[in-house]
């Protein structure tokens, strides 16, 4: 494995225990116990990968062949569950790491979905679900608005950041460099919504039109 695998998989490492985290951050503003945390935690960092897996029909899903990955999601959501006043004290940083967590697993999730054999369009979608869809599987079970929902500028980053690198690995570009430029453009788009506080246009209510009765 070269160093540019090795610093994926330290980051993918990182990232599900970001999402995770910030699962259990949810379950604290619901005060829930701690076998609570543990499972919002866990739907957090792995809802999404194994809602890919399953639309591809790899199973066993990658969490159960990695015992390592629910051992740091839970660790990570242990951590929140006895120390969330801390960790919320630096919530900005953990948006922000989240950020970049969403943008690498959106463009693996896409290089994943190429390499099972999808066609290019399905790839960058399942790309989105794996950056995204744990988050949306967290806050229906916990009774949110799901974040995808919201005005800020998130799914379209994940969407990007598949699109940019299934376009560029279909040029052909080099694998690594379609791998970092997926991930700088989704982490940039997301970046910058939160430094600017950007968010997609919402639909204002406008009065109806009065029509004539023609009666």
């Amino acid at each position: 494995m070269g160093r540019f695998d090795t610093a994926l998989q330290v980051l993918d490492l990182l990232g599900i225990a970001v999402f995770a985290a910030s699962g259990a951050l949810v379950a604290s503003r619901k005060q829930l116990d701690v076998v609570g945390f543990v499972l919002i935690g866990m739907i957090t960092g792995f809802g999404g990968g194994t809602v890919r897996d399953l639309l591809l029909g790899r199973t066993p899903v990658f969490w159960l062949k990695q015992p390592e990955l629910p051992a740091i999601a839970a660790a990570a959501a242990l951590l929140v569950f006895f120390f969330a006043h801390r960790i919320e004290s630096r919530f900005k940083a953990l948006l922000w790491a989240d950020a970049l967590g969403l943008a690498l697993f959106a463009v693996l999730g896409a290089e994943i979905a190429l390499i099972a054999g999808a066609e290019p369009w399905a790839a960058v979608l399942l790309g989105t679900v794996t950056a995204t869809a744990g988050g949306i599987i967290r806050d229906v079970v916990c009774m949110e608005l799901p974040l995808i929902l919201r005005k800020e500028i998130y799914i379209t980053a994940a969407a990007a950041a598949a699109c940019a690198y299934v376009a560029l690995r279909l040029a052909p570009l080099p694998r690594d460099l379609s791998l970092m430029a997926g991930i700088a453009l989704g982490f940039g788009i997301r970046a910058a919504a939160i430094w600017r506080g950007w968010s997609l246009p919402a639909f204002k209510p406008r009065p109806a039109r009065d029509y004539p009765d023609e009666r």
